[in-house]
């Protein structure tokens, strides 16, 4: 594999690729590990979880140092995430613990019907590269799978394959003092080894957080499968900003500007298109925000700088008027914050606008009247998150949310979506295209479902039956009896 230095496009020294024996060997160590794992108590499967959370946190400085010499995200940031992201697996921990995602329900019949979740087997993940932390080797997929009770085989993320093997030994050391089953997390490397993975007959499942063209092709490699398994994949879109009339005077522009600009637009929640009322100047507002607080750094990767270069472009070829375009960081791989302004009937003319560019760009457009807004919004494809900014007791506001909810997973008021806090009620995850399965979420504690089955015994002994439906309750897990919930 290769890794670089973003700053200056420098080769660093990397782990070799792996081979399709290497790939085999490591489904089939998950192979052999998943019945254990399946079998392991929650709070056995807890205690695994926070033998790596505690691990991140006692090295999250080195780890962070590491970290930015492949993405260059600076160490503030990454010691924050790498913190964020043990506390975030401590808490997939405590959801293990509380024992309500097996869904277990008991009719005592006749017939005697007992309805259990089951783990779907061994999961490949595929990680991203602007979280490496939140979603990489040790993200929320493979926590998640783990915490479901689903052997793991990671493929190390391109822009950082350094990390992500120094994440998968702290991983196995943390795994193997607590007692977990050897297999239960792999680690394997390069394109090749990537599709033999997806393709390989022991893999159930696929969770995937990237481009929409990585995701896709994720999704139609599985689908093509003898034997067809899911693909979760969370690929982003162009999360849309509304700002109703009564809310224009006291936008916050500035507000926007960090948003889009965040982590230099490498969210797949930042804001790519703000729909603001006419009159209210606020295209030139927040030109003149970008222009006094834009950030100057580096894109992941060679690739994502070049998409984004050309992506800016095609906006422009398109139609799109650059309001503000920054300078850029010197050397390595840069990019230059943009704003551009756009019509909503272009915005309804080509659908290329409402594309995704990946990286420091948004668009602004005037509407003239709430029949105008609506039919833009009409038009939006489906997205992780959509925010809308209304003033107190605003009657555009109750509209709006409903209207918007429609096609996106989480609607944010009078805030920006670029934060996703990790609970019991967070929804990360949308309609298509934003990901393949907008029934699912890849953050919070529903995120676990993913890995799961439903599956029913009928009149089965209770010495045949799995641990959460036997008449004693061995695992002490909250079960629904006759209809009634019972704990």
């Amino acid at each position: 594999m290769s890794s670089y230095d973003p700053r200056t496009g420098a080769a660093l020294e990397a782990p070799p690729e792996s081979t399709l024996d290497e790939v085999d060997d490591t489904v089939a160590a998950a192979v052999a590990a998943a019945q254990e794992v399946a079998a392991a108590a929650p709070g056995e499967r807890a205690g695994w979880l926070e033998a790596i959370a505690d691990s991140l946190q006692d090295r999250k400085d080195e780890l962070a140092e590491a970290a930015d010499e492949e993405v260059a995200l600076g160490l503030p940031r990454l010691i924050e995430e790498c913190g964020r992201a043990a506390d975030t697996i401590r808490f997939y921990a405590s959801v293990v613990r509380e024992g309500g995602w097996l869904g277990a329900a008991i009719d005592s019949g006749p017939p005697d019907l007992r309805r259990v979740n089951v783990p779907l087997g061994p999961v490949a993940v595929f990680g991203a590269g602007n979280f490496p932390f939140g979603f990489g080797v040790l993200g929320h997929d493979t926590a998640t799978a783990l915490a479901a009770g689903c052997p793991v085989v990671a493929k190390a993320h391109p822009a950082h394959p350094r990390l992500s093997a120094a994440l998968a030994e702290l991983a196995w050391s943390a795994l193997d003092e607590t007692g977990a089953p050897a297999g239960s997390l792999g680690l394997i490397g390069g394109f090749a080894a990537g599709s033999r993975l997806v393709g390989h007959p022991g893999i159930r499942a696929v969770a995937f957080t990237g481009s929409q063209r990585g995701g896709l092709a994720l999704w139609r490699q599985a689908a093509e499968r003898d034997d067809v398994i899911p693909v979760f994949a969370e690929m982003g879109t162009v999360n849309t900003a509304v700002v109703t009339p009564a809310a224009a005077g006291n936008f916050d522009e500035n507000g926007f500007v960090a948003s889009f600009t965040l982590g230099m637009g490498q969210f797949c929640t930042k804001p790519g298109l703000l729909l603001a009322p006419a009159q209210a100047g606020i295209p030139e507002r927040v030109a003149a925000a970008l222009g006094a607080n834009a950030p100057r750094g580096w894109l992941l990767t060679e690739q994502i700088a070049v998409a984004y270069q050309q992506g800016v472009k095609n906006l422009e070829e398109t139609g799109a008027r650059v309001l503000t375009r920054t300078a850029e960081a010197e050397g390595g791989w840069k990019a230059q914050p943009t704003v551009l302004a756009v019509t909503t009937a272009g915005l309804r003319s080509d659908p290329t606008l409402l594309e995704e560019v990946f990286g420091p760009v948004a668009l602004v457009a005037e509407y003239g009247s709430r029949e105008e807004l609506d039919e833009v919004l009409e038009i939006l494809p489906g997205s992780l998150a959509t925010a809308v900014h209304a003033a107190e007791d605003d009657p555009d506001l109750p509209g709006l949310v409903e209207r918007l909810s429609r096609t996106s997973g989480r609607v944010v008021v009078n805030g920006w979506p670029t934060g996703v806090a990790v609970g019991w009620a967070q929804q990360h995850g949308g309609p298509w295209p934003a990901t393949t399965s907008p029934a699912h979420t890849s953050v919070g504690a529903a995120a676990l479902q993913r890995f799961l089955r439903p599956v029913t015994y009928q009149n089965a002994p209770d010495a045949a039956l799995p641990p959460p439906l036997r008449a004693a309750n061995p695992w002490r897990i909250p079960r629904r009896v006759d209809g009634n919930r019972e704990q």
